[in-house]
């Protein structure tokens, strides 16, 4: 079975990550969703050798391909929200294939929110995404790099939407989820240092009271029920090595809260995973790079990571 890849926004470099990692002979069969055209044109560009096929292929020079069409010529570098329903046709066909076992699951490339939502599609995110398809009730984000993992408490959210967006409700089923899907990294019962909202954890309710009112009973709470969690601890000292020392993963309570310091440390060699699906999911940690489409010169550390991530939890168990 192989694993659906979503080459993402046609004018990034999602295509050229397939192309340049076709060029090697792998162990795994990765299966591209991506116009046909697109990928020949790009590979054009590159000055690369590729054949496409839809049977499975681990040659070098080869790629297997699930087609799909774009609906206006696609040119590197040059975003258009015409194509912004192709871009989740693309993620709308790899979740239907994973749901039905015809795929392991899926990686996915950078895609481009803001010309999707320029296209009038309102779109926040992979993340939240494919919890609609999939008609999960809640997904958790991860970042991992070596020696570091951080999870979200909240996602794409406007800094001001967020502290109302944390209750005790929310903050029990992600760390729920966390505690129960850790077993994919090979962790049962993980070790989770949970940040406060506020900085220096509220300073006793002097600086915000969320980490009095909502955090910190629900840490009690859980602990009182096996869970392993510390803090809230203030955001500004939770990444210090003495901090993190025995530690499995921070759970951050937004996503630049925690996750400038995930890609300070691992930017390139960090991978996105979604837990909570019924699928694995992973994905590069950056973006579409749209002024590098076509040049060749782009770096597959995180795609490489993503893909670890992803033969890593599909040993470990059959989801994350």
């Amino acid at each position: 079975m192989s694993i659906a890849y979503t080459s993402g926004e046609p004018s990034g470099i999602g295509p050229d990550i397939a192309i340049i990692y076709a060029q090697k002979e792998r162990t795994e069969n990765l299966q591209v969703y991506c116009d046909p055209d697109v990928l020949i044109n790009r590979a054009k560009i590159l000055n690369l050798p590729l054949t496409l096929t839809e049977n499975s292929t681990k040659s070098s020079g080869e790629l297997s391909i699930f087609p799909v069409k774009t609906s206006h010529k696609v040119m590197p570098g040059k975003l258009n929200p015409d194509n912004a329903e192709y871009v989740l046709s693309l993620l709308k066909k790899a979740t239907k294939h994973s749901l039905e076992n015809r795929s392991k699951g899926i990686l996915t490339g950078p895609i481009n929110k803001s010309v999707i939502n320029d296209a009038g599609i309102e779109f926040s995110g992979h993340t939240e995404y494919f919890a609609e398809l999939s008609k999960s009730s809640k997904t958790v984000m991860v970042l991992a790099t070596s020696g570091l993992k951080v999870a979200l408490a909240t996602t794409h959210l406007a800094l001001k939407d967020v502290p109302k967006n944390i209750t005790r409700e929310s903050l029990i089923e992600v760390i729920s989820i966390i505690n129960n899907d850790f077993e994919f990294f090979g962790t049962k019962k993980p070790n989770i240092l949970v940040c406060g909202l506020n900085p220096h954890a509220g300073e006793n309710g002097y600086l915000g009271d969320e980490e009095i009112t909502t955090i910190g009973p629900v840490i009690d709470y859980l602990n009182q029920n096996g869970f392993s969690l510390f803090g809230p601890v203030p955001a500004d000292t939770a990444f210090t090595p003495d901090s993190l020392e025995n530690i499995d993963v921070v759970l951050a309570m937004y996503h630049d809260q925690g996750l400038p310091v995930l890609k300070a440390k691992g930017f390139k060699n960090a991978a996105n995973i979604t837990l909570g699906l019924p699928f694995i999911r992973t994905s590069v940690d950056h973006g579409t790079a749209l002024e590098l489409a076509g040049t060749g010169k782009i770096d597959l550390g995180s795609f490489y990571c993503a893909l670890s991530f992803f033969e890593k939890i599909s040993k470990n168990g059959s989801h994350a």
